[in-house]
């Protein structure tokens, strides 16, 4: 592709967990990204002056017909954390991630930590009225298997599809519709309870996230269908 790199990966590190990311829609492959952009094209979608789903066929990559929503709420939309999935657990081809605005949902923290490094994860929970910025990656199958072994599908995290009054729509003003995310289930992994409130990861970073004392949430609020097998 003869279009430079917008950022590098490294430039978006992981830690402290969720990460940092671009805050815009982009494409990553090889430790960088490009801007992605809504565009009269057939995809919807442009990297450069080029439709993206002929950036992806020119990276012998399955077109955004072929892709399956999910919603990166917590570190998934870090470039980062792709990297880290990448070496760690395989992740291959072009990841297609785009900003979406969410109303109705939000990132709080969990009632437990992370047993690789200590850090408190975000779980997401039904807030209505409450409107937040996150991503929703456009996924192949072999992709979203990376995403169920990081998220410990079944045992961390179930993977569900959200119904219900809550919305999320994409840069541009498209609404993503039958959007998958992964929804608490081990109980370290269940929202945390505060004096009797989530406490939204918007609201407070990781270093005072690790200092909480709370109790586990008994439920998220959310009305979803467990997503059993492939989806």
């Amino acid at each position: 592709m003869s279009n430079p790199a917008d950022f590098a990966d490294a430039d978006y590190p992981a830690d402290p967990y969720p990460g940092a990311r671009p805050g815009y829609s982009f494409v990553e492959l090889g430790g960088s990204g490009h801007r992605a952009h809504p565009a009269a094209t057939a995809s919807g979608w442009r990297v450069g002056a080029e439709c993206l789903d002929d950036w992806l066929s020119a990276h012998r990559a399955e077109p955004l017909s072929r892709r399956v929503p999910v919603l990166a709420y917590g570190s998934n939309a870090c470039p980062g954390k792709i990297t880290w999935l990448r070496e760690e657990l395989g992740l291959t081809g072009p990841a297609v991630v785009l900003a979406a605005r969410c109303t109705g949902l939000s990132a709080v923290w969990a009632s437990g930590v992370r047993a690789r490094d200590g850090q408190r994860p975000a779980v997401l929970v039904s807030a209505p009225g409450v409107v937040e910025n996150h991503a929703v990656w456009l996924v192949t199958p072999e992709q979203r298997r990376a995403l169920d072994e990081c998220e410990g599908r079944d045992v961390r995290y179930r993977l569900v599809r959200l119904h219900g009054p809550e919305r999320v729509e994409l840069e541009g003003g498209g609404l993503a519709r039958d959007v998958l995310a992964y929804a608490a289930k081990g109980e370290i992994r269940r929202p945390l309870l505060v004096d009797g409130a989530f406490v939204a990861c918007s609201d407070l970073d990781q270093t005072g996230a690790r200092e909480l004392v709370g109790d586990p949430a008994t439920s998220d609020g959310l009305t979803y269908t467990e997503i059993r097998g492939e989806p």
